[in-house]
């Protein structure tokens, strides 16, 4: 059912790419990259991501009015929420929008690393002047630009790629956090 993938390589492989070639993306990368996007889970299955894309002239020049983190890239995909399609908790009216956007994010920069693109989560950006850009409505919150293509020839991960905590800074077992190193 499943081809053999090895997850841990691709996590590791993967870093956000600041130089793009300048060649397109193909429609058929393009469209495997938001089925992930399309299959990734949310709250109660609500599914409020809604996805922007940008691959034109016109958008992608729009795109860099809004950040400086656009690294001239082929493509972005602006993923958002609908406010009024989250699920809801109950007992502190906490939404799932910016979780269930971020969980669609990282599963399309992870199916565009399995297929041979580069991306870059960006979180930089000005809402306003996206919100005006490109006619985005007050029901919907922008949660972050994955800015895709094909990794330059020299592109190279940054010099933080692999600096981890370690794992006792970070993990903690049975009885609570109480027990992670400071």
């Amino acid at each position: 059912m499943h081809d053999n993938i090895d997850f841990l390589r691709l996590a590791a492989d993967r870093y956000s790419v600041r130089k793009f070639a300048e060649k397109p993306v193909e429609q058929e990368k393009l469209d495997k990259v938001l089925e992930a996007g399309h299959l990734a889970p949310t709250a109660v299955n609500y599914q409020p991501q809604r996805i922007l894309v940008m691959n034109d002239e016109e958008a992608l020049t729009k795109l860099q009015k809004c950040t400086r983190y656009h690294f001239n890239a082929p493509a972005a995909l602006l993923v958002s929420y609908n406010k009024n399609e989250c699920w809801k908790r109950a007992y502190d009216g906490k939404i799932s929008g910016e979780i269930d956007a971020s969980i669609v994010t990282t599963h399309m920069m992870l199916e565009a690393a399995a297929i041979g693109l580069g991306t870059t989560w960006v979180m930089y950006f000005d809402p306003g002047i996206l919100r005006k850009e490109f006619s985005i409505p007050d029901e919907l919150e922008p949660v972050a630009l994955l800015i895709l293509g094909y990794p330059a020839d020299d592109a190279k991960p940054s010099a933080k790629h692999t600096e981890f905590r370690s794992p006792e800074e970070i993990i903690s077992y049975n009885p609570g956090y109480h027990d992670l190193k400071k």
